[in-house]
């Protein structure tokens, strides 16, 4: 690795500890607020970050996704199934609404389950769980939660990433956005169906 200018290790060990703290790296427009330059200068700082050798950028779903990483992470790993927008019907994994692949560490994923995917989140509606447009989430299959956790479902042919919760017989699923209500989803109204579990999340440099 090339020697790294002052400001450049500031900015790796805000991504560091960031991650510590949210389980996710920060975005370009969080670098930039922590730092107080644009979000441009933030990403120039990046680059330079990745040609130096302290973050490593690989493919990952798509032609035009890359994704940013710590450059000191362990070569084994996983290809976890990236899926597009999931249709009601077919089968969760099956060929046709896969994306693609992502590789993750096997350590991370030990005792996390077998049935793992990844799905890129659409929209600003979980912003305050630090899950933004373009995350990829990664999700353990299951049909049940508890209260509190952050789930996938598929609700009318469509799926969403919320915090799951009950309020009777009714679940709610709740955004996490200052100005969005929860969808409540009465027993038999509306097509719906818990896909998975939260358990991490990805998150790509543009």
């Amino acid at each position: 690795m090339h020697e790294l200018t002052r400001r450049q290790r500031e900015i790796l060990g805000f991504i560091r500890s960031f991650t510590q703290r949210h389980g996710v790296p920060p975005t370009v427009r969080e670098i930039g607020g922590r730092f107080r330059v644009t979000p441009r200068a933030a990403f120039d700082h990046l680059r330079a970050l990745e040609k130096k050798g302290a973050l490593k950028r690989r493919l990952s779903a798509g032609r035009t996704s890359r994704v940013l990483t710590l450059a000191d992470r362990g070569p084994l790993t996983r290809e976890v199934p990236v899926l597009g927008r999931i249709a009601a019907g077919t089968p969760l994994l099956a060929e046709e609404n896969r994306e693609g692949s992502l590789p993750i560490g096997v350590e991370w994923l030990a005792g996390k389950g077998e049935e793992i995917f990844a799905l890129r989140v659409h929209g600003e509606s979980m912003v305050n769980a630090h899950i933004v447009e373009g995350d990829l989430v990664l999700v353990r299959r299951q049909e049940s939660a508890e209260p509190g956790d952050i789930v996938v479902a598929l609700l009318n042919n469509e799926a969403t990433v919320k915090r799951f919760g009950r309020q009777g017989e009714a679940v709610l699923l709740k955004p996490e956005h200052p100005t969005m209500p929860p969808i409540v989803v009465r027993p038999g109204q509306g097509d719906f169906k818990l896909l998975g579990k939260v358990i991490g999340l990805v998150r790509g440099f543009p």
